[in-house]
Parts: structure tokens; C-alpha cells; sequence
């Protein structure tokens, strides 16, 4: 199975915030929801992590490590999984980009708001390491930590779908998504699963 991760919650994310590669950490709710999928999910194979801080210590955590690591034992970094790089619109409001704009990014997954980058980019570096990811995550279970744009770019490839239906997903913090890569083609099972703080495991559909 792979098991698609958004990291804990930051500062930012609970501020409404676009958060690109802007780096802070996770926040103390994020933690809690970093702990609570730790007891959730299951013991993975493999843990792959985005090499942003809230990432890398949401995927600490899976691995056992205490709330405030940075890193732990067979955590693998992937800069694939990075989150989408906003340009100047890095860690401001949504707002900040006119309405206009956000109607061409919708439409135009090639388009590159702020100096960023496309959506078409972000989808063609994830679907690369979901295909080298698939083999493994059909014999046990691998484990990404990632960000909101790879996660939804991962779901269109499962999906088989064009990259401007990402536009059309939400994903709540420390959101988990699941995808069957042991048929002939891969199989979404779960999306958007929301995790809480005391450890119980539900999908909202």
C-alpha cells in the first residue's frame, strides 16, 4: 500500500497561509496530530519524506523518534515530494494573487504564477517517484510524508485523471491518502482521512 501523508500543522496552515518552500516547523497541534498517526497507521516497510522541516518531523515521528526530532533511522528523503515552490506568494494569503490569476492557474496547469512553479511540474516529478515507489508499495506498506500539491498530484495518477482535477481536492493537516499499487492499475482506496489528536482513524467522504 502507499500511504500518502500530509504533514502536521504549522503556524502558517493555521493561519490560511500558502506554504511553499518556505520551511517552519510544525506547530503543537502538529505534533499531536504527528503522535496520532504514529498509533493510527500501520508499521511501514519504507518512510519516505519531503525534505521540508514540518515534513521531516511528522515522518520522525512515524519512525519512533520524540515530538521535536528532525530526523530519524530509515527515514528516506525525496526532494520530489517538496512542496510546491510558491515564488513570491510564499507565505502570503491567498488573496494576494487576484482573481483573474487564480482563474489561469485553475486552468492552465503549465501556467506559473509569482516566478513558482507549474502545477504540470509539480505533477510530472511526483508521478516519477510514485512509478518507483509502486513495486515495493505492493509487496508492504511505504509511508510518504509530503504537502499538499504532491499529495493531490499523487491522487491524479492514480486516478488516471488530467492535473487540473488537484484543483478540485481538499486535504485537511496530517490527511492520509491510500493507494493499491498491486493491480495492473494503481486503485485509490482512501482519501483525505483525517486523523485525531487521541489517535482514532476516520474518512470523511
Amino acid at each position: 500500500m502507499l500511504i500518502l501523508v500530509r504533514h502536521g500543522q504549522t503556524d502558517a496552515n493555521a493561519r490560511g497561509l500558502l506554504l511553499g518552500r518556505a520551511d517552519p516547523p510544525l506547530n503543537e497541534t502538529g505534533y499531536r496530530q504527528a503522535c496520532a498517526l504514529a498509533k493510527a497507521l500501520p508499521r511501514a516497510d519504507r518512510i519516505v519524506s519531503s525534505p521540508l522541516t514540518r515534513a521531516r518531523h511528522t515522518a520522525a515521528v512515524l519512525a519512533g523518534a520524540p515530538p521535536g526530532a528532525t530526523d530519524a533511522d530509515g527515514v528516506e528523503l525525496d526532494a520530489r515530494w517538496i512542496e510546491m515552490d510558491y515564488g513570491d506568494l510564499d507565505g502570503r494569503p491567498a488573496t494576494a494573487l487576484d482573481e483573474g490569476a487564480w482563474r489561469t492557474w485553475k486552468q492552465d496547469p503549465h501556467y506559473v504564477p509569482a516566478g513558482g512553479e507549474s502545477l504540470a511540474a509539480v505533477c510530472a516529478r511526483v508521478q516519477e517517484a510514485c512509478l518507483e515507489l509502486a513495486e515495493d508499495a505492493a509487496r508492504g506498506d511505504v509511508v510518504v510524508v509530503s504537502h499538499v500539491s504532491p499529495i493531490k498530484a499523487a491522487v491524479t495518477w492514480a486516478l488516471g485523471v488530467g492535473h487540473e482535477v488537484g484543483w478540485r481536492m481538499f486535504l485537511t493537516d496530517a490527511a492520509v491518502c491510500r493507494i493499491d499499487t498491486s493491480g495492473r492499475v494503481p486503485l485509490l482506496l482512501a482519501f483525505n482521512g483525517a486523523c485525531t489528536v487521541d489517535g482514532s482513524d476516520r474518512v470523511h467522504h
